[in-house]
């Protein structure tokens, strides 16, 4: 069931305006990252047609062949990523070592110390992309959409935070550059209703018929379009018939609801009848995933699709929780959940919400390594086949410190504490590994060395997190198939709580 307690919050991000430089956040390592940041960065007038087959360089980063985007894409169950407004790959259009987010959202003294309570408003970012020439907003969005496509995703839901005002300018801007890059790429409209509290059916019915009109806002075969209003609840179903009665009186657009609850109540059965589907936020640890089955059941059983959650984490500094993600555990469970449940769409919640930590677009943290695991799902997912494992692989994860270790409260007045009813948290290295055949896998962690002999397969081995780099090297009749290690050290004491748990792949070059 969903957790009421994982409703969001917004934040507003800065306009359009230029900024001048300001504070360079040491921190962030953009250097050692510039690499990763220009080959990430393509240009604003590559192709619009959808690929045929993944790009070479993403395929061959995967343990396994990614189908290609067209057959994917003959699949009725489909997977969208939430996209959130005020956390693109770039606020400015600065280097990434003094842009916005390293001056003002991953630093406590950013916006004039509005974030200094708790440390900083983030704890990651996108990954650094470099200045793009012209319109770099929609070359960057552009970008996004690529990355999307090329992991297997049939597009993004879209958090519509407001009618008016730069995310809404946003909004429309990805909008255009999804039909742009590829015009197969949907996008789900999704009115946010913690932000829109004071829409009237007819004020909604009019800013999504504008919406509507891009040839990528997602519609059925019959040609509904796709209204997932996220706390669906804020309104009665009442409300949400009058909205719909709107959009086809005025605009002559009929629409597909799907709901999406904060919480999967029984009393929320009312909603089926004016409904497409219904959905929720869902919970963000690995053993608050069982009642997806009976969520998914409930749905199909009142005659309507279900969207199913899955999600890799939660940390949320200004709001002072975070749930116990274990690892990769939350990810490889609650994309069971969906497999297991016979969901028929799912949302990746969130791609880019930075500011509670539930991204799985590449960062500068994480890099790439929570995509290329979700295009592993989302290929059994969409296909109904495991893929096959062709190439050794290894994923790992850990936090930066340790869950216990506090900063100074000088440095960090508001401390993130569990959130009520999550996992226990845990100070633990895993080690996912994707072989071709059992091998041995040989592992550093701090000082300390260890190692296992691994199945063919997906397989997880935890150890005792220790400060330091931990690392991790496949061995197979005497010789080194794959290996990997950390980019970012376990260090004690710390300046700041950072809960997320860091990860990195095998399967992409290390800078």
């Amino acid at each position: 069931m969903a957790d009421k307690s994982s409703a969001r919050t917004t934040h507003r991000a800065p306009g359009r305006r230029r900024l001048a430089p300001g504070i360079a956040l040491g921190v962030l390592l953009v250097g050692a990252l510039a690499g990763i940041g220009a080959a990430n960065s393509l240009r604003a007038n590559a192709p619009a047609e959808a690929a045929a087959t993944p790009p070479k360089a993403y395929s061959t980063a995967l343990p396994f062949d990614l189908p290609p985007a067209a057959e994917l894409r003959r699949s009725d169950k489909l997977v969208f990523a939430h996209y959130f407004t005020p956390y693109p790959l770039s606020l400015d259009n600065e280097p990434a070592d003094r842009d916005y987010y390293a001056r003002n959202y991953l630093t406590p003294d950013g916006e004039k110390g509005r974030h200094q309570a708790y440390g900083g408003l983030l704890r990651d970012r996108p990954l650094p992309t470099a200045p793009e020439a012209g319109d770099w907003e929609l070359a960057h969005l552009r970008q996004e959409v690529r990355t999307a496509r090329d992991a297997g995703l049939d597009g993004f839901t879209l958090d519509l935070l407001s009618e008016t005002g730069r995310n809404r300018d946003r909004a429309e801007l990805l909008l255009r550059a999804a039909h742009e890059e590829d015009p197969g790429f949907r996008i789900q409209l999704m009115p946010d209703m913690t932000a829109l509290t004071s829409a009237t059916p007819a004020g909604l019915a009019d800013s999504l018929a504008q919406l509507a009109k891009s040839p990528s806002a997602h519609r059925l075969p019959d040609g509904r379009l796709v209204v997932s209003p996220f706390k669906a609840e804020e309104k009665e179903p009442d409300w949400w018939r009058r909205m719909m009665g709107e959009l086809e009186a005025r605009h002559g657009i009929r629409t597909a609801l799907v709901p999406l609850f904060l919480d999967f109540t029984p009393e929320r059965d009312v909603y089926a009848a004016i409904s497409h589907g219904l959905s929720e936020w869902g919970a963000r640890s690995a053993g608050r995933q069982a009642g997806a089955a009976a969520d998914a059941e409930r749905a199909h059983r009142l005659g309507k699709i279900w969207m199913q959650p899955v999600s890799v984490q939660d940390a949320r500094p200004n709001q002072g929780v975070y749930d116990e993600a274990g690892n990769t555990e939350t990810l490889r469970a609650s994309w069971g959940a969906a497999i297991d449940s016979g969901a028929d769409w799912v949302q990746l919640t969130t791609w880019n919400d930075y500011s509670e930590g539930t991204h799985v677009a590449p960062s500068l943290h994480n890099g790439y390594a929570y995509l290329d695991l979700s295009s592993y799902y989302l290929t059994r997912f969409k296909t109904g086949a495991w893929p096959k494992i062709l190439r050794d692989t290894l994923y790992l994860t850990s936090r930066v410190q340790f869950a216990d270790d506090l900063p100074p409260p000088a440095r960090q007045p508001q401390v993130i504490r569990p959130r009520e009813g999550t996992a226990d948290p845990r100070d633990t290295v895993e080690v996912l590994s994707f072989l071709t055949a059992p091998a041995d896998i040989r592992t550093r962690t701090g000082d300390t060395e260890s190692g296992y002999l691994a199945p063919s397969g997906v397989h997880a081995q935890l150890f005792p997190l220790r400060t330091g780099h931990s690392a991790a090297t496949v061995v197979r009749a005497g010789a080194t198939t794959t290996k990997v290690t950390s980019r970012y050290p376990v260090r004690r004491p710390v300046d700041k709580q950072d809960l997320q748990y860091y990860a990195v792949t095998s399967g992409r070059s290390q800078r």
